[in-house]
């Protein structure tokens, strides 16, 4: 059937389209993997493929004109050709290639290769490999200054503001003192030197802290201590508990007695579950460390990738006859920048530096600037474009007579002002400001702003995109609810579970005192025998026993004695309650485990073969582990099978997912029903069952699944044929629901963001239905909403059905996994961001690092809003990098102008240094307390964040405004002192500054919306420094005049005239057209 699916052509009939959508409903089946892989086959062919693009629309299937089509913002991007395309981008796209392909020549990147790593002698590998340091400084000692320079002077503004003080020195252009020009500029660039130096001399001392950690490396001559930076390919090196690991290594042997050890990985998946390791056989069954020398070994690694969770190896010693070749795969991995968490270890190094998974799934950092300098330096460039026009047209009224270019310079350099240079100086002190409160709010305490340049893009954000382990949960479990089909027990009813439990041991116990014959006959009877309906306690006791038995979690008891080689003696531990924590890769697992402890079933021990049950009673119950099955995302579910030593019963507990299991449990009438109802209350459920074996029936398994075991083709798939023999008409025991703890108010938190019209993406490295468990659980997708989970795609034409499947969804949540959110970039990525950008939420699971980071990308690239990530993980740091702005867990300026037709300068000297610090500085820099609304108005009606990431403050409406309101009162203030200053020309300047200042003072009032007492202050402290300052200024005013009253009535008439209009204006504009957040203010 699936090799009958058509690839019809773009234009088809609608006999064709019918056929496509049966096609593809039949395709969409409850098939198996394998006619999956079969359906797809023809996909692949490209050429069928481009002639049909995605469908955007349902009625494509409908009529006779096919709906087909690209995407719009693809077709755009796709159609711009030649001397468009250049002007719209090309020409930094080929800077950006240019500046890449010299990169790439200066630092010859060499192709990595697979290895051969000879145990212990790294004088033996045949290639250079790079040093085990770690370096995230942005700078040397010789890019510094050139690097910080560049970072400012790129931005049109400063380097604006750098020629015009440059111009200074050429005595033809001069027009004012150097420092008038030199002393704003000097400050901002010492200000964003010193904040860079301190950044990055921090840097420094962490790179010098990790790289100069000491490790034991075993030599021949025995241990030597050795820095993390001098650590080479090939060397043993030894790791102690809580130690990080300093390299990439295959895990060779451990101090632990089972063979394997737990680590720590959140700082490289973000995951706080230990991941269980495994030593290779053959040197952990090694008498003694030294014997690693002894023996001639290697170890062949694949080249180095960026997957964190996969690995290829093989492990051979060729002094042993035959020659031993164990298969290596990633539990014996130990990667860099994990935390041994249990024994010592020993490991051989195959990766360092730059070539390992952790730096491997790092991104350089950038240097991250804010909205609102993108949009200020557009908009000093149309300011600057104004200044030329205006030059030009000064210029031509002189008629262009002498040298008319240097008039023109000199015009140019006269209205620098218009481009006020304090703006600089105030928006890198709001900023700062900005920061400084934030780390200040109680509601926040112990926030650190790591960079005080973007502070205000936490007002411009559109998407936010999180991580889910340690940010919107603890990664605490705690078990809520136990169903048995007639009867539900939750927290509050666990001392009935208890009571159960001791009853069924002690008639158990009682009823082994009082016979003391074999019990191998009543379970033969048992099998046998027609069933009878089991009592409550017996029922509870069954499934206490399986949730306490069917898992893979390790009870560890701290050594009383020395650490390392002592841990072998168990008479060195310490088995009280007190003293044992529990380990396990999953923290599902410790919750279940924890709880049997807690209702009187306790694992007080495990190896790889065995584990050990405390009852309520104290009697000790030994348990053989005959097998294991393990949890894979494919299988959904894990399973055991122990033989109890006393009665030698042999049983198969199995527990999973409910859409797994339901299809291998007996028939009942409410497991789906509580399943939903247990979702529905946020927790993560699991069907637990049990299966009875005669000793006939699992030697015959066993003989299948070694068989299955050592095969060459399809071993995967035959081993899971021979486990599923098994997994056939199981006896269900209990449901449980277990719920990870969420962080505080992440709830409100959440649907306040929604409704302030910020999209959420969580991006996390979890399993897909712990992912969206967590999703629904915090309300990142409402319960109205539904979830649509994007299906395992590995082809073009998998990806193209299922976006397909996809677009014909409405308002639901997207849940995608990272390997099938890679094959859809690969061949649609247009297609596929532009639907999840209208998802309400998105699911991303199993994303590597390096893929957060490129999704970050990928919504700036295609939306051009602005992002922000949140994480508190190592693997999180690339994501927080690439965003506009990253958590990590741990004002105006008044344009005024000088209508004069000579080219000297109206102002001169310290007036115009005074006016853009002194006189005007203080009032402009308290707009920073300004609010238009208060906090708990904010935090009640979200909704009014929307304004914010509409850019209206700073849009060109809005800048156009302020041009014309500029323009207004400069040639009011201007013709206004022309026509009454009376005889000395130093008139109009004490007529016309002094209203200028005024008329500034009074504009920043205007600007107001809340007043603060700090806002008054600042007004009368400018006015009082100027009306002081008077006094000392007889170079540019006549004392004289300035005390009597004709120069009072002026200023004042001046200063009526230019501000008067303006406030009528905002009254009748905020009675007319009031904002949206007076309304609810009044």
């Amino acid at each position: 059937m699936a090799e009958q699916i058509p690839l019809c052509p773009v234009r088809s009939a609608a006999a064709a389209a019918n056929c496509k959508r049966a096609a593809y409903f039949s395709a969409a089946g409850p098939g198996p993997g394998a006619e999956r892989s079969s359906r797809y086959q023809l996909e692949d062919e490209s050429a069928h493929l481009d002639e049909m693009p995605l469908m955007m629309s349902e009625e494509g299937f409908e009529n006779d004109e096919s709906d087909y089509h690209k995407l719009p913002r693809a077709r755009i991007m796709r159609r711009k050709r030649g001397l468009e395309w250049f002007v719209c981008g090309g020409w930094k796209f080929l800077c950006t290639s240019c500046c890449d392909w010299l990169i790439n020549i200066c630092q010859r990147k060499r192709e990595l290769k697979a290895r051969t790593v000879w145990l212990g002698y790294p004088e033996k590998c045949e290639e250079k490999h790079p040093r085990n340091s770690i370096k995230n400084q942005k700078y040397n000692v010789f890019t510094f200054i050139p690097g910080v320079l560049y970072e400012q002077f790129k931005f049109f503004l400063n380097l604006y503001f750098l020629v015009v003080s440059c111009s200074q020195f050429v005595p033809a252009l001069k027009i004012g003192y150097l420092y008038t020009y030199w002393a704003p500029l000097g400050f901002v660039l010492a200000v964003t030197i010193m904040r860079e130096a301190i950044d990055e001399f921090r840097r420094f001392q962490r790179d010098k802290e990790v790289n100069s950690q000491l490790y034991s490396k075993l030599t021949v001559r025995g241990k030597v201590q050795v820095k993390s930076s001098d650590i080479q390919v090939g060397d043993l090196i030894i790791v102690e508990k809580n130690q990080r690991i300093p390299s990439d290594m295959v895990f060779l042997r451990t101090s632990e007695k089972a063979g394997s050890c737990f680590i720590r990985t959140d700082q490289l998946d973000g995951e706080t579950d230990w991941k269980l390791k495994v030593a290779v056989s053959c040197t952990q069954r090694l008498p003694a460390l030294g014997d690693l020398f002894s023996i001639n070994a290697y170890v062949y690694a694949q080249k180095p990738q960026l997957d964190i969770h996969s690995f290829e190896g093989t492990f051979t010693r060729e002094d042993s006859d035959p020659p031993i070749h164990e298969s290596l795969s990633i539990e014996n991995t130990l990667w860099a920048s994990t935390v041994v968490a249990s024994g010592t270890v020993i490991g051989v190094v195959i990766y360092t530096g730059k070539e390992t998974r952790s730096v491997m799934n790092t991104s350089n950092p950038k240097n991250k600037v804010g909205l609102l300098d993108l949009e200020l330096n557009q908009l000093t460039k149309a300011l600057f474009l104004a200044l030329v026009a205006l030059s030009v047209v000064m210029v031509t009224l002189q008629g262009f007579s002498g040298p008319w270019y240097r008039s023109l310079f000199r015009f140019l350099l006269l209205f620098s002002y218009i481009i006020p240079i304090s703006l600089r100086v105030n928006l890198d002190m709001g900023k700062a400001a900005y920061g400084w409160m934030i780390m200040k709010d109680e509601n926040i305490p112990g926030t650190v702003v790591r960079t005080s340049t973007i502070p205000e893009e936490l007002g411009r954000l559109v998407y936010l995109l999180t991580d889910k382990t340690g940010t919107l949960t603890r990664n605490e479990m705690v078990f809520k609810r136990l169903h048995l089909g007639t009867v539900s027990y939750g927290t509050d009813t666990m001392d009935e579970i208890q009571n159960h439990l001791m009853n069924s041991y002690s008639q158990m116990q009682s009823q082994a005192s009082g016979n003391n014959a074999s019990s191998t006959p009543p379970r033969k009877a048992q099998s046998s025998a027609p069933k009878v309906r089991k009592s409550v306690s017996s029922r509870v006791h069954e499934a206490v026993k399986a949730v306490a038995l069917c898992h893979n979690v390790t009870p560890v008891y701290e050594a009383r004695g020395a650490a390392g080689e002592t841990e072998f003696a168990d008479a060195d531990q310490d088995f009280s309650d007190d003293n044992r924590t529990y380990q396990a890769s999953s923290p599902d697992e410790v919750a279940l485990v924890q709880w049997t402890e807690s209702v009187g079933l306790t694992l007080v021990n495990r190896d790889l073969t065995s584990m050990q049950l405390r009852t309520p009673g104290g009697q000790i119950l030994t348990y053989c582990i005959l097998q294991t099955f393990p949890f894979t995302s494919e299988s959904k579910r894990m399973g055991v099978i122990v033989r109890d030593e006393s009665t030698a019963e042999i049983t198969f507990y199995m527990k999973g997912a409910d859409v797994a299991m339901s299809t291998v449990v007996q028939y009942n009438d409410w497991l789906e029903e509580e399943c939903g109802n247990m979702a529905r209350e946020g927790l993560r459920t699991l069907v637990v069952a049990k299966r009875a074996l005669t000793e006939e029936q699992y030697q015959d398994f066993e003989n299948r699944y070694n068989q299955a075991k050592l095969s060459i083709h399809d071993r995967t798939l035959k081993v899971a044929a021979v486990v599923e023999s098994l997994e056939r008409e199981m006896e269900l025991l209990c449901l449980t629901g277990v719920e990870d703890q969420l962080q505080a108010d992440v709830r409100p938190t959440l649907e306040m963001l929604r409704n302030a019209g910020i999209k959420i993406w969580m991006l996390t490295g979890d399993k897909l239905e712990t992912a969206t468990c967590i999703a629904k659980s915090s309300h990142l997708v409402s319960r109205t909403q539904d979830t649509h989970v994007f299906r395992p795609v590995t082809s073009r034409g998998e990806a193209h059905l299922e976006l397909n499947a996809f677009r014909r969804k409405h308002d639901c949540a997207l849940v995608i996994s990272g390997d099938s959110l890679e094959v859809c970039l690969k061949y649609y990525e247009h297609e596929f961001v532009e639907l999840a950008c209208q998802c309400p939420a998105v699911v991303c699971c199993r994303c590597a690092p390096t893929q957060k980071a490129h999704i970050v990308k990928l919504l700036q690239q295609h939306t051009g809003r602005r992002t922000c990530a949140i994480g508190d993980g190592g693997n999180d740091v690339s994501m927080i990098q690439a965003a506009d702005c990253g958590i990590g867990i741990e004002g105006k300026a008044v344009f005024s102008s000088v209508f004069y037709f000579a080219s000297v300068p109206l102002y001169q000297g310290f007036l115009m240094v005074g006016y853009a610090t002194v006189y005007t500085m203080f009032p402009v820099f308290s707009l920073v307390l300004d609010q238009d609304v208060k906090p708990e108005m904010a935090m009640l009606y979200p909704e009014l964040y929307k304004d914010l990431t509409k850019g209206r403050s700073l849009s060109c409406k809005t800048f156009l405004v302020w041009v014309l309101i500029s323009i207004y009162q400069g040639g009011i203030l201007m013709s206004g002192a022309l026509v009454l200053f009376e005889s000395e020309f130093v008139h109009v300047v004490a007529i016309s500054f002094t209203a200028l200042v005024l008329t500034e003072l009074l504009m920043v009032a205007l600007t107001v919306r809340t007043w603060h007492w700090l806002m008054a202050v600042a007004e009368l402290l400018s006015l009082g420094c100027y009306v002081a300052s008077l006094a000392f200024l007889n170079k540019y005013f006549d004392v004289a005049f300035i005390t009597t009253v004709t120069f009072v009535w002026k200023v004042s008439a001046i200063t009526v005239v230019s501000c008067l209009p303006l406030y009528v204006l905002k009254y009748l504009k905020r009675k007319l057209s009031p904002p949206s957040y007076s309304k609810l203010s009044s």
